[in-house]
């Protein structure tokens, strides 16, 4: 019999065969332009170049269409249209669960006995079919849900929209026991490990892939303070105008808010003041520059849910970093920010760091870091050893 190695050179696995695991996304997961398709994606490719054969199976809605660029990653992808037309308002299951429920899906899964990712509480609409029963599975949880949701009901301003958050969160706490029923949970940050932990066991944190391989932030000065993020998500949106309102009107600095689709509401606060400028609907790469010539990079969320990939990419290629507690708070990157919650000492924060350059020594510091908590292949090579904890 041919024995096979697989995984990193320096890291080999002695098994007989590669291993083989099924994946189902709750949305395409290229390209990788959110955080949670972030964390799929650059999950799938970590997995690939372990030689992990991935069966994929994709929900698709928005107008998105098969990536090719998937497909080479996997060994098949399976696409799936979620059923949108089902009324939000409508029955006990949550609404991400029931417009993600194919029975093809199930019959593909059906076609082997590999293990199941499933990638958030959203794919879980048979993880405790009958059918599956004696199949490993885990569970990806990209967050605690109904906390997520409420929040986002807090963040709406559209009273129909609000109304279905609200909604949904309750419906998903009543859905989420359904995770006992998994053969563990993968928790994306430390909040979410010691919540799964505590309410259901068997939990174990792997922390978020994402796109980086090596800090790529620039030693010396910038001349402007960045916030960035997808405005058209009402929480991006609230942190922006809390920023515009309160903590940039403090600074002498050019400040620049960049992201997709503001708000009106955003872009008359900052018409008020001539140092504050909107970037509208930039390109990865304009970001991408923004992020890296930047000063400071000023984030702030009123969410503390999951890890913001956001603050990752942001210590890979950034300078200097000012937060507030939600968006860092245990997620073991605490001591690589500057944190505060009251905008006058936010503004003073920023004000000092721009009397100080980033240096090869920040660079190589903020390196070693980030390399022992969030190296894509280990935590590749941990994930996997949840489907077999006996390797």
């Amino acid at each position: 019999m041919n024995h096979r190695y697989w995984g990193h050179p320096n890291h080999k696995f002695h098994i007989l065969n590669p291993p083989s695991i099924h994946i189902i996304a709750f949305d395409l997961p290229y390209p990788p332009d959110y955080g949670g398709a972030t964390d799929i994606f650059h999950k799938i490719r970590s997995l690939h170049q372990l030689g992990v054969e991935i069966t994929l199976h994709v929900f698709l809605y928005k107008g998105k269409m098969p990536a090719p660029e998937l497909e080479l990653l996997t060994k098949k992808t399976h696409y799936y249209y979620r059923r949108r037309w089902v009324n939000p308002f409508w029955g006990k299951t949550p609404y991400v669960v029931t417009t993600r429920n194919s029975e093809q899906l199930l019959q593909n899964l059906l076609l082997d006995q590999d293990p199941i990712l499933f990638e958030g509480l959203h794919t879980t609409a048979y993880l405790n079919r009958k059918e599956l029963a004696g199949r490993t599975m885990v569970v990806r949880a990209h967050n605690v849900e109904h906390n997520y949701y409420r929040a986002l009901g807090f963040a709406e301003r559209r009273w129909i929209k609000q109304k279905f958050f609200f909604l949904e969160s309750k419906r998903l706490q009543q859905y989420e026991p359904v995770l006992s029923t998994a053969h563990a949970i993968a928790a994306i940050s430390p909040m979410e490990t010691a919540y799964f932990q505590k309410t259901y066991g068997n939990t174990h944190y792997i922390p978020a892939f994402h796109s980086n391989s090596k800090v790529m932030s620039l030693p010396g000065k910038g001349e402007y303070v960045l916030y960035h993020g997808n405005l058209s998500i009402p929480e991006n949106d609230r942190a922006a105008i809390y920023l515009v309102e309160h903590v940039f009107p403090l600074l002498s600095q050019p400040c620049i808010v960049a992201g997709s689709n503001p708000s009106q509401l955003l872009q008359q606060a900052a018409k008020r003041y001539p140092h504050i400028q909107i970037r509208a609907n930039l390109t990865a790469d304009e970001i991408f520059e923004l992020v890296r010539n930047a000063h400071v990079n000023t984030l702030v969320t009123f969410q503390s849910t999951g890890i913001k990939l956001k603050l990752l990419n942001a210590l890979y290629r950034g300078r200097h970093i000012v937060a507030n507690t939600p968006m860092v708070e245990e997620t073991q990157l605490e001591n690589l920010c500057r944190i505060s919650d009251d905008p006058m000492e936010m503004a003073n924060m920023i004000k000092d760091c721009f009397l100080n350059a980033f240096t090869e020594q920040d660079i190589e510091e903020r390196e070693a870091s980030l390399s022992q908590t969030f190296n894509n292949l280990e935590n590749a090579k941990k994930l996997m050893a949840l489907f077999n904890p006996t390797t």
